[in-house]
């Protein structure tokens, strides 16, 4: 008996295929980057997003990225309604670059933040639990003013030393920005990454105890 040929049968409004396109239409990918990404060409994705217009009833992405669904094997799917929550700590930071490339060695190798993984042109670091998201900006412009970002660190005067012998461009020393109620002092130095933004590195150095 001959077998049927063609995809195999799911039980899903998408295919996986389809549910993967759809995503990256939710999180705001353009075609040409969809296709880059999946190693596909335009056309195909295309063909994707018709079959997922059709099934889902949708006139175009803005009803794509309104909808919510779930794949039927994600670990959400049949998940009982939860209680609305509390927001939680930040999980994750974006910062545009000029060179992915070059940054994603930047903060690998010079400030040796832990890689957590890349994705295309999408890179990813842990700093102490926050994820840090480096991301050219779109339509190849240049990269929008940056937030400081503050790292934390227990002894700054090294930490700005071991960083400024690997190269990492200071605008001064670490030096005092504030010094609280009960003699906490609060310790700054600002430096800059390859595309000029401002990051720094921050210390909280409580006052020593006094002898009895």
């Amino acid at each position: 008996m001959s077998q049927a040929r063609g995809r195999p049968p799911h039980n899903d409004v998408l295919t996986p295929a389809e549910w993967e396109v759809l995503n990256l239409v939710r999180h705001g990918v353009r075609n040409a980057e969809i296709a880059r990404l999946r190693k596909t060409s335009v056309d195909a994705v295309k063909f994707h997003l018709a079959n997922i217009l059709g099934k889902l009833e949708a006139e175009g992405r803005a009803d794509l990225r309104a909808f919510d669904g779930v794949p039927a094997d994600s670990a959400l799917h049949g998940r009982k309604k939860m209680p609305e929550a509390q927001l939680g700590p930040i999980g994750q930071i974006a910062r545009e670059v000029g060179d992915i490339r070059a940054a994603e060695r930047w903060y690998k190798e010079v400030l040796r933040l832990p890689h957590l993984f890349t994705f295309g042109d999408l890179a990813f670091f842990d700093c102490g639990g926050t994820r840090l998201f480096l991301t050219p900006p779109e339509n190849g412009s240049t990269p929008k003013a940056q937030s400081i970002l503050y790292f934390r660190v227990s002894g700054i005067h090294e930490t700005h030393n071991a960083l400024a012998g690997r190269g990492v461009r200071f605008q001064g020393a670490p030096h005092l920005i504030h010094r609280h109620a009960d003699g906490t002092e609060e310790w700054m130095a600002f430096f800059e990454d390859p595309d000029g933004n401002i990051l720094a590195l921050m210390e909280q150095v409580k006052p020593a105890l006094s002898s009895p």
